[in-house]
């Protein structure tokens, strides 16, 4: 059997709209630069970033329905092992999303598809959980199952935007966290506070993206560190947060330190957004290295 990296989560596809100027106001107009259907979700642009990076993935959560299975399919023919996911006869999830060079505003139909009777999602896999090496967990679909399936087999886990009293905090081994995650979820708490929240209930390491500005990360029990983001052309922020989770995952992967996972996660993130569309020309492991030693 082949090892790989089991990653549950969403996986859809994104009709992504690159702007020549700035996100027009109500009733205004803006050039379409650039268009593109391609892969998306946390899982799968993270999964497209880890295959580019060398590793063989398992991908496990969101079902395919009419109008992107063949894109999702085709996107990972022998890139990566997809037999776990379960083809509908529905439209599928897909999003929209409008990006200028400072932001990405995104429609979808979150409401319709979370309030169906039946999930749009299967039930993470214990089975690929077992045979993993590590995983990539999305706290959206059965995160307790999910972290409760990991300690089981003993399968280390990194994960992304959970509040920091959930059980899939508690036992990551990574966390990484958006700034407008934090800003949303807790909005009368500022990141320093909010930062021993999340240290204070999990043994892992805790990371605050936060756009330009220096991340934030560190352990329970110690002071927390910073790191500037590298300084790059950017062409596009789309899938910059699900780049630096496929950088975590890498370096979960591969047993590097926190100082290293922090400077790896950034380095890919910085690389993706200086590419548009991701999927179409993911950050390479030569790339990566590159960037880090300009350190």
């Amino acid at each position: 059997m082949k090892k790989y990296i089991y990653m549950y989560g969403q996986i859809m596809s994104t009709h992504s709209f690159l702007l020549s100027g700035n996100f027009p106001k109500p009733d205004g107009e803006a050039d379409i630069k650039e268009k593109y259907h391609v892969i998306g979700g946390e899982t799968g642009t993270a999964s497209a970033v880890l295959t580019s990076l060398g590793l063989f993935v398992k991908l496990g959560g969101t079902h395919l329905g009419r109008m992107n299975e063949e894109l999702i399919t085709d996107y990972f023919k022998d890139k990566a092992d997809i037999s776990e996911l379960v083809s509908e006869n529905f439209d599928g999830v897909i999003d929209y999303v409008i990006i200028d060079k400072d932001t990405r505003t995104v429609f979808g139909e979150w409401s319709r598809l979370y309030g169906r009777a039946t999930p749009f999602y299967e039930r993470p896999s214990e089975e690929s959980i077992k045979n993993a090496i590590c995983c990539g967990i999305d706290p959206f679909f059965y995160p307790d199952l999910s972290a409760e399936l990991c300690i089981k087999h003993k399968k280390t886990y990194a994960t992304i935007d959970c509040r920091y009293d959930s059980f899939i905090n508690r036992h990551c081994s990574i966390n990484a966290l958006s700034h407008h995650y934090l800003k949303d979820t807790y909005p009368d708490i500022g990141f320093e506070t909010l930062f021993k929240l999340y240290t204070e209930n999990t043994d892992g390491l805790v990371i605050f993206t936060r756009g330009e500005q220096e991340l934030i990360y560190g352990r329970k029990g110690q002071p927390p560190k910073y790191f500037k983001p590298y300084t790059l052309d950017i062409i596009s922020t789309l899938g910059a947060g699900d780049s630096f989770k496929a950088g975590t995952v890498y370096a979960l992967c591969n047993n590097m330190s926190d100082d290293d996972t922090v400077k790896y996660a950034s380095s890919v993130a910085g690389i993706a957004c200086t590419k548009f569309p991701i999927a179409q020309s993911p950050p390479t492991l030569a790339e990566v290295e590159r960037l880090i030693k300009t350190r």
